[in-house]
């Protein structure tokens, strides 16, 4: 009897043991599954600098070219890796005057900053104007077309143009030139205001609509807007003639006023955050000798946080491949004059 109840007791127990066992499993497989599966960790590629060889059409490339020598990309973990695709809050183009690139592109003495800026962010090497004199390289940078060739012209133009375009779908827009006498003033040179590098003044959606008009802002707006967080979607920047490089004695007072006056947008939050702006800092033509493609060699830097990084390009490019440019960063899907036809300079953002 005793050997009995000995091997009812072993059995019991068995099945206790046998029973915890169980349970154990079955809770440890029920936590497991309600956790959710981790995602593998992602290697985020930075873009490699390609090499560029080819014809040399506007937004083909040309081959390598000399200038300034280019840093590998940033490959820290704080390198913006944001994608652009045409969304960018805002969009803005400052304007020289009248330099070749190889007098503004690796001389780091004279334009300390703007190279400090091709350097960080990203330039072309072969950029040219499309005619002598200024006029109409501002006509094709605003219309697509070189509506006259003459810096005395001051008729009204009805063509097609961006600020047609940024009306169309709702963009805000100035233009923000120094010396100009008066918000939507329209006329001819007065007290060191140029007419001729002004195009938005006219067109006739800005000539013939007072509210619009009212976007022909003095340069000391800027400040203002910036500080107030009211830049518009897109800002045509004009220095007078004292500031640009073109009347200067030596190109260090565009450099100056590049230093003073756009470095306090480049560190802004709303503006360096991704997807907060694009700047382009060009000149309209290069030296009147330079007669290279109709307008001369002369100098493009594109500057944003979804610029990339340390990046050069090669591919020759004119005024109207920066406005398709500047209106597809802003989501516009159509552009006037040849700016339809042009190459995309999307080469220059993160993601392409």
């Amino acid at each position: 009897m005793n050997r009995q109840k000995k091997y009812l007791y072993l059995i019991i127990a068995l099945v206790i043991l046998g029973g915890a066992i169980f349970a154990t499993i079955a809770f440890v497989g029920k936590n497991k599954a309600s956790q959710p599966d981790q995602a593998p960790s992602v290697q985020k590629n930075q873009p490699n600098l390609p090499s560029f060889s080819g014809s040399v059409t506007p937004g083909e490339s040309s081959g390598n070219a000399g200038g300034v020598s280019v840093p590998a990309p940033d490959n820290s973990a704080g390198a913006s890796q944001t994608s652009s695709n045409g969304q960018e809050k805002r969009v803005l183009i400052v304007m020289g005057e009248n330099q070749n690139y190889s007098k503004i592109i690796g001389n780091t003495q004279d334009m300390p900053y703007l190279n400090s800026l091709a350097n960080t962010y990203a330039y072309a090497k072969e950029y040219y104007g499309n005619v002598h004199p200024s006029m109409g390289n501002y006509f094709m940078l605003t219309g697509g077309q070189l509506f006259s060739t003459s810096d005395g012209f001051s008729d009204e133009v009805k063509d097609d143009n961006i600020v047609r375009h940024l009306i169309a779908v709702g963009k805000t827009w100035k233009e923000y030139s120094e010396n100009l006498p008066s918000v939507g003033y329209t006329g001819k040179d007065t007290n060191g205001y140029t007419q001729h590098h002004n195009p938005l003044s006219y067109y006739s959606d800005v000539r013939e609509n007072s509210n619009q008009a009212k976007n022909l802002v003095p340069f000391g707006q800027f400040a203002a807007d910036l500080a107030n967080h009211n830049l518009p979607n897109y800002s045509f920047i004009v220095p007078n003639n004292s500031d640009n490089a073109h009347s200067c004695s030596n190109v260090s007072c565009f450099d100056n006023w590049l230093k003073t006056n756009i470095d306090p947008l480049v560190k802004n939050s709303d503006f360096n955050t991704p997807g907060g702006g694009l700047l382009i800092i060009t000149f309209d033509e290069s030296a009147s000798s330079d007669k290279t493609r109709g307008g001369g060699h002369t100098v493009w830097v594109a500057v944003g946080p979804d610029v990339k990084k340390g990046y050069s390009s090669s591919t020759v490019y004119q005024q109207e491949n920066t406005l398709r440019f500047m209106s597809e960063e802003l989501g516009l899907t159509s552009f006037p004059g040849q700016a339809a036809s042009a190459a995309s300079m999307k080469e220059f953002m993160t993601g392409n």
